[in-house]
């Protein structure tokens, strides 16, 4: 009989927030980043999420014995806010580290969406986030995670030629055609690079219908999750749950009994003699591919299209990524690193969530992550930031170098 190996993935992730920057702060203001937004939400979800789930995970690794692992993928951006505005938690996230029980993978460092538009860049990030892990965990990180679990085939090639073991994507029903997310798999693009596939349905229990009072399984108690991972002893090898740290406290308040949940959950999951945990990296050096998958097409782990569409389904996001990006190669010839700085803190993928103009089923999740009144506020405001910052970087070149930003928003604005 087939051992069940229990995989949880939790990604932890902050951007940082564009301020309300209108036509009239052109020219005037290059400050763009809304720091008291920042500070006031790392220090509600350091007190929701952070510091009380940390503190639970090292309390389940000591009870258990070193039983209990888990792997993280902590973003750049994440990491930089810690620093600055809750130090603690970066500290508890090392004694996480110092147990040899967790995990911390690779990713872009300001979480973007760099593969589809500079391979230069999405390197640069991978090994900005790469030092990253190694001067704070003293890990050397072996498995991949990109951006919003964004996979394809030739994404999987590049990254083995990089050198990783292991890529985490999701385990989307067009990509397993029928197929078990629990076994390990590989891209048909590549020769030994390992795939692990997120089970969605079981992820998405714990991650977002968890305090649902109309779900039918509701309340979800770690005795009847337990149960039904146990009924994969046989047929599964791994059970890999991937989902947002803040599920933890901040999508699920903690008034809803997610944290009795997680504290249980581990004891009741043991207590099967064929159940075990193993970090991401485990995962993939214990298992070999079952099959290979074949997707062509990119896939990500959001909304019900698992698609790119969260970012780049409408032209305010499209418009706004291909300005960024034209702007790459100038703002890199300054060698300034603020400028450079401030650039790929634009490239991070919330800021063109925000623009999404998606509703029906995936509505709600839109609207809760979004601090803009529309999708076309939130696009006025990044290209807004964006003319005033090509101004700074063409007061750095000569005049045949000079590059202009499409100014609609501001006409828009001046409405």
């Amino acid at each position: 009989m087939k051992m069940v190996k229990i995989c949880f993935y939790f990604q932890v992730h902050q951007p940082h927030r564009l301020k309300k920057y209108s036509i009239f702060s052109i020219g005037k203001d290059n400050d763009y980043f809304d720091h008291k937004k920042n500070k006031e939400v790392m220090h509600k979800i350091t007190r929701k999420n952070y510091i009380p789930m940390n503190n639970l995970l090292l309390h389940l690794i000591k009870k258990h014995k070193g039983k209990f692992k888990v792997s993280f993928s902590i973003t750049g951006t994440a990491m930089e806010q810690f620093e600055e505005y809750a130090p603690e938690v970066l500290e508890s996230f090392k004694e996480l580290a110092r147990t040899d029980c967790v995990e911390f993978l690779n990713e872009t460092y300001h979480h973007s969406l760099s593969y589809l538009y500079s391979k230069e860049e999405f390197k640069e990030q991978l090994e900005m986030h790469r030092k990253m892990i190694k001067k704070h965990f003293k890990q050397e990180p072996k498995v991949f995670r990109n951006t919003e679990l964004v996979f394809s085939n030739e994404l999987a090639k590049y990254v083995e030629d990089l050198g990783y073991k292991g890529i985490i994507a999701e385990g989307a029903d067009h990509i397993l055609q029928g197929r078990n997310p629990g076994h390990v798999y590989r891209a048909v693009s590549t020769e030994k690079i390992k795939v692990l596939l997120k089970n969605y349905k079981l992820s998405d229990d714990i991650a977002f219908r968890f305090s649902n009072k109309g779900w039918e399984e509701h309340p979800l108690t770690a005795e009847k999750y337990a149960t039904w991972i146990n009924s994969h002893n046989g047929t599964s090898e791994l059970i890999n749950l991937f989902m947002d740290y803040e599920t933890f406290g901040e999508h699920q308040w903690e008034d809803t009994g997610i944290f009795t949940f997680m504290k249980q959950l581990p004891e009741e999951l043991l207590k099967h003699p064929d159940n075990s945990f193993v970090t991401v990296s485990e995962a993939v050096m214990q298992h070999e591919p079952r099959d290979v998958i074949d997707n062509h097409n990119f896939t990500s782990w959001a909304d019900i299209e698992r698609d790119l569409t969260a970012w780049l389904g409408n032209s305010l996001q499209n418009s706004a990524k291909q300005e960024l990006y034209n702007m790459e190669k100038h703002v890199k010839k300054t060698r300034n690193k603020e400028l450079i700085n401030t650039w790929r803190k634009m490239t991070t993928s919330d800021h063109f969530y925000y623009m999404c103009t998606k509703w029906f089923n995936d509505g709600d999740v839109h609207k809760y992550f979004n601090p803009y009144e529309s999708p076309y506020e939130a696009f006025i405001t990044f290209m807004n930031v964006l003319n005033d910052f090509s101004r700074r970087i063409q007061r750095k070149k000569p005049a045949e170098e000079q590059i202009i930003v499409n100014d609609t928003p501001s006409i828009i604005l001046a409405q």
